[in-house]
């Protein structure tokens, strides 16, 4: 008993001895779990050279392969392979510990390549988010004090147009847009209130609607509530926004019973709650929507939307011939993803803030930019489509890549010629109309009659 009680003794303490002596073997020991999560890079390296410089000990290497520089020191394996071997193990050749500090140092220098790369690309980031920044506040000045107050003789001139595609500061947007889109109905303020009250209080008959259709559509708009830009947090149920947009919904199916609710809706509304008063985002909401090209989608008037679609295969198949004859080859049409486009005007395929750039130059130019748009997303995205089948295509233009940037998108717009033949987009929609038109008259049914 005795004897084991000394050979237990005289065996640990030899193996503490060891231990001692070969400071990096113990990387390779048992050592007990963790109890707090591992240390990062940063902090090994910190504790380490706070321990070398207390003891006042270098590391255990040869003077010749000493690290002399400790601005930047990889960790664990990286730094083991500069350790010695214990003591009860054969030393290192000259040949192998020469090639062990090739080794890390290959890996030292290809760290701080990454790390030099990493901290240009911080810097060349946060330039260009201060030149934004600058370029926005320079704006809103010129739109405050120049473009607002005088907006019926500037709105059309040449600087303003430039300064308008690039972009509309935040807190002027709202009011651009509301001008833009201007107020043909003569809604006033007091309508918002009138048919929000109405859905409240349920004896109040507002309209002549089918009140079934009507119950309908309320219980969609709060299924739709939910889905409408979930990241946010906002809209969906106890968020700040849920029931402003619920109003706002439920108001233009009480103004409007001939269109009722129709899924998209929500995000258009949406997005005019985050920039404009409620009142204000009613106005415009209900006047874009009037608009024909979204009168015709909202209602669902299949032949006009037809219409559309070959319009903007004209301009496909002037604009980007190639891929045109791609999705022709696998019958991939425009209703797929047009649809989800126009009916939600970009907001749920696009980044937001992306989405927001769009509008700022569709409210200026009308429809024949929400098809110029979709021909730049085309663009901008060719390549890819091109390898790509019926089914990841689609896929894809539904939900659209989340680091799209702007001015990528805006660069492939200003590429993209609503030019076919020299006539323009609405010579084209015309043209099919009146092709409509005809086919109506010539047809056997309308002879008859």
């Amino acid at each position: 008993m005795l004897c084991d009680d000394v050979l237990g003794r005289s065996l640990f303490s030899r193996k503490q001895r060891e231990a001692e002596s070969a400071p990096g073997w113990k990387l390779f020991g048992k050592v007990p779990l963790r109890e707090s999560p591992p240390k990062n890079s940063k902090t090994i390296q910190q504790e380490y050279e706070t321990k070398v410089s207390k003891s006042g000990q270098s590391p255990s290497l040869p003077a010749q392969g000493r690290r002399k520089n400790l601005e930047f020191e990889p960790l664990s394996t990286t730094a083991l392979i500069l350790e010695d071997r214990p003591a009860n193990l054969p030393a290192k050749s000259e040949e192998e510990a020469q090639r062990h500090r090739q080794e890390y140092d290959e890996m030292v220098a290809e760290a701080k390549k990454r790390e030099l790369k990493e901290a240009q690309k911080k810097k060349k980031q946060m330039k260009e988010r201060f030149k934004q920044e600058e370029s926005i506040a320079n704006a809103m000045v010129v739109w405050n004090n120049e473009i607002l107050p005088n907006w019926e003789s500037m709105r059309g001139t040449r600087r303003v147009r430039d300064l308008w595609w690039q972009g509309l500061p935040p807190n002027v947007r709202g009011k651009v847009w509301s001008l833009a889109i201007g107020n043909e109905l003569n809604i006033t303020s007091g309508f918002f209130l009138f048919y929000s009250l109405s859905l409240i209080l349920s004896n109040v008959v507002v309209v002549t609607a089918d009140s079934a259709d009507r119950e309908s559509s309320l219980d969609l708009i709060k299924l739709d509530i939910s889905r409408t830009f979930p990241p946010l947090f906002i809209f969906q149920k106890g968020g700040p926004y849920h029931d402003l947009l619920h109003s706002l919904l439920g108001a233009y199916t009480c103004y409007r019973p001939d269109v009722g609710y129709v899924q998209g809706m929500s995000f258009i509304a949406a997005v005019l709650i985050l920039n404009l008063e409620e009142a204000d985002a009613f106005i415009a909401f209900a006047n874009l929507l009037n608009k024909p090209c979204q009168m015709v989608f909202f209602r669902v008037d299949h032949e006009l939307m037809l219409k559309y679609f070959a319009a903007f295969e004209v301009f496909f198949e002037e604009n980007l011939p190639r891929l045109f004859n791609h999705f022709k080859s696998s019958n991939l049409t425009p209703d797929l993803y047009l649809i989800d486009w126009i009916f939600t005007l970009y907001t749920k395929s696009l980044p937001l803030d992306v989405a927001c750039r769009v509008w700022d130059v569709f409210c200026r130019d009308g429809e024949e930019f929400l098809f110029r748009t979709g021909l730049g997303i085309l663009r901008l995205y060719e390549e890819v489509l091109l390898q790509m089948d019926f089914i990841h295509i689609a896929q894809f233009l539904t939900r659209l890549p989340e680091d799209m940037l702007s001015e990528r998108l805006f660069s492939c717009i200003a590429n993209t010629q609503m030019i076919s033949g020299n006539r323009k987009w609405i010579q084209v929609f015309n043209a099919l109309l009146k092709d409509k038109e005809m086919e109506k008259s010539s047809s056997p049914t309308v002879k008859n009659s």
